[in-house]
């Protein structure tokens, strides 16, 4: 008989970060896919995907039936992204911070990053994308990434994560672009 595993709840917090520059974030979203404070099993990933698809469908039902593909952001952005690919059946693709001679390639910012250029290649009008990351702070890197794929005409149709900080706007930011956010959990950051 096949083992049964449990696979605990999904959780998130706020810490400090130590050793970073000015310019830099103080705090850092920490959370249990991140493998940071616990090994990660299988299971728990397959099952945080299944559940963000789910809300994805509940919350922008109208929107999804025709998708392209996933987006993801590089480094935190990577496992939510597969982990959804794997749950909805879709493909992905991954937008990193390498600038490469590529067709199609969208540059856009990370504000809060050392590294703020960031690409994604292969974009070409008429592709439909939902937008997808670890952690939703500010927002402010959805939003330049939907304004630069809507340029190269593409049509972001949502954007997903793990965790939203509810604190710093990102809600209202992406909502004023017309792009849906849809979160795993919420958490209040430091203000």
């Amino acid at each position: 008989m096949p083992e049964m595993l449990s696979v605990s709840p999904f959780s998130a917090r706020i810490v400090e970060r130590l050793s970073v520059g000015a310019t830099s974030r103080r705090e850092r979203v920490i959370h249990s896919l991140d493998g940071l404070e616990e090994p990660v099993h299988p299971n728990a990933l397959a099952t945080t995907g299944a559940r963000l698809w789910r809300l994805l469908q509940e919350q922008v039902p109208d929107g999804l039936g025709s998708m392209d593909f996933l987006l993801g952001l590089d480094a935190g952005g990577i496992l939510p992204t597969v982990s959804l690919a794997g749950a909805a059946k879709l493909p992905y693709k991954i937008a990193w911070k390498l600038h490469l001679p590529l067709d199609g390639a969208v540059r856009f910012s990370e504000p809060h990053a050392m590294r703020t250029d960031v690409f994604a290649y292969g974009i070409v009008p008429g592709q439909r994308i939902v937008l997808v990351d670890d952690e939703i702070t500010t927002g402010r890197t959805l939003a330049d990434l939907t304004r630069r794929l809507r340029e190269a005409g593409a049509v972001p149709l949502a954007s997903a994560c793990l965790v939203e900080d509810t604190t710093r706007g990102a809600r209202d930011l992406l909502t004023g672009l017309g792009l849906p956010l849809v979160s795993l959990t919420t958490i209040e950051g430091v203000a």
